[in-house]
């Protein structure tokens, strides 16, 4: 059995949900199961007709109520096939018009619509072509949250019910990505992406020998192709590798992705639904494959650095666990921190929330703010065994005057992240991506 993610690029249209029928049909024979995003710019549309309801306005609803009707038609399918969810939608969204509600709660139900439609289409889709198809909200086949809308912790009681609910189909199950539903049945979702990690729970939860995530690239490239053309594939990345690079800024992976599967040992295989007979990329517990010292250049924009300087760091304990406990309480997540004695720096991807989080530290330090940074993640299990490789990398960012502001390496060694300004961000990955590539 293989689980199957298909995303939003790859159901833009009718024509790219027949190419993805027949890529679901060439592994019948692995019994797969498929997890769809919604059609390619519908989940904005939604968040769009959300924010309009609270006008009494209504253009982004019909939009998607077009967009769905048009892929229909050019599918020769029943033109109600979605009506249930769309009346159910325009209802949500009548009732939102006089409550005026904002929230996370509202949103995950309203923009949950898009996998519900697109699933549904898919699996009518193979109905019409003779494969025997079901259709399945994720929630109501055992994928469990908490109830943090908006962000939604998954629940590992949820693997055993959606083993017994999955495993031994006789069909082919087509899923909702995005999230689930808490305790109460309410729809919760993992956030933007979040529909490849519905993959990677249903592949553990079934016990999957494969999961595959079907997108618009040959799989996991050397770099931003967007910013270096000469990018190309990497065949084989470990687990550590792309966890690395999915946490670190690369768009090919969700960064909760690799965790189910990397527990259950299950591999992971990128490819492209516009070339499906490129092999892409896998991703392994371990790699054998070596293609020099390193694997990949991820980059991330719009990095802020928070700098605490207090000299009673300096032979104290429990002053760090202070410090991070202000972000526990305020609940944001950091990327780097370096220390020394008497200075502790932390990078953070958004400036959300950074302004009371500075406040309630000055009074363990002198808190210094820098914005418009960004982080370049150099990756590559090579590097364990390459002596004088930090002195090259740097050295060849010396010449070309790109001034370094934080530098990390774990002690894996498979990882070497460093600050720039945002404006030189593009150009170190491109001399890096040059020297080492």
């Amino acid at each position: 059995m293989i689980v199957m993610k298909f995303g939003g690029s790859s159901v833009k249209d009718a024509q790219k949900f027949l190419e993805v029928a027949e890529i679901v049909k060439s592994r019948l024979d692995k019994k797969p199961i498929v997890v769809l995003s919604a059609v390619k710019g519908v989940t904005d549309n939604l968040i769009k007709a959300l924010s309009e309801s609270i006008h009494g306005k209504f253009d982004s609803y019909k939009e998607i109520e077009a967009k769905h009707k048009e892929i229909l038609k050019g599918l020769e399918l029943d033109q109600s096939t979605v009506d249930d969810e769309l009346k159910e939608l325009k209802e949500a969204l009548d009732v939102n018009s006089k409550l005026k509600e904002d929230n996370h709660k509202i949103l995950d139900y309203i923009s949950f619509f898009g996998e519900r439609m697109s699933s549904k289409i898919l699996s009518a889709l193979l109905v019409k072509q003779g494969i025997a198809s079901n259709y399945h909200i994720s929630g109501d086949i055992g994928l469990q949250t908490d109830s943090n809308f908006g962000d939604a912790t998954f629940l590992e009681s949820s693997y055993e019910v959606m083993h017994k609910n999955l495993a031994g189909a006789d069909y082919v199950p087509v899923i909702t990505g995005f999230g689930g539903k808490d305790e109460n049945g309410e729809f919760t979702t993992f956030n933007r992406g979040g529909s490849d990690y519905v993959a990677s729970l249903v592949g553990a939860g079934v016990r999957s020998e494969e999961i595959q995530i079907w997108t618009d690239v040959n799989g996991v490239m050397t770099t931003d192709p967007r910013i270096v053309p000469e990018a190309r594939t990497i065949p084989e990345l470990s687990f550590a590798e792309a966890a690395e690079l999915a946490f670190f800024g690369a768009k090919v992976l969700h960064p909760k992705t690799i965790k189910p599967a990397m527990d259950k040992n299950i591999p992971v295989k990128v490819l492209n639904t516009y070339e499906p007979e490129n092999p892409g990329t896998t991703i392994v517990p371990a790699s054998n494959v070596q293609s020099g010292v390193m694997k990949a250049i991820a980059s991330k924009k719009n990095v802020t650095i928070l700098n605490l300087c207090s000299a009673r760091m300096l032979n104290a304990y429990g002053y760090l666990a202070k410090v991070f406990e202000v972000f526990n309480k305020n609940k944001k997540s950091v990327d780097m921190i370096t220390t020394s004695e008497v200075n502790l720096s932390i990078t953070v991807d958004s400036e959300d929330k950074l302004d009371k989080i500075a406040a309630e530290l000055e009074k363990y330090g002198n808190v210094k703010i820098d914005t418009n940074k960004a982080l370049v993640c150099v990756v590559g299990e090579g590097m364990k065994q390459t002596p004088g490789i930090l002195g090259e990398l740097f050295s060849i960012l010396g010449k070309d005057n790109i001034n370094i502001d934080m530098i990390s390496q774990g002690a894996s060694e498979i990882n070497v992240s460093f600050i720039v300004n945002n404006i030189d961000a593009d150009k170190v990955v491109k001399v890096l991506h040059k020297a080492f590539f």
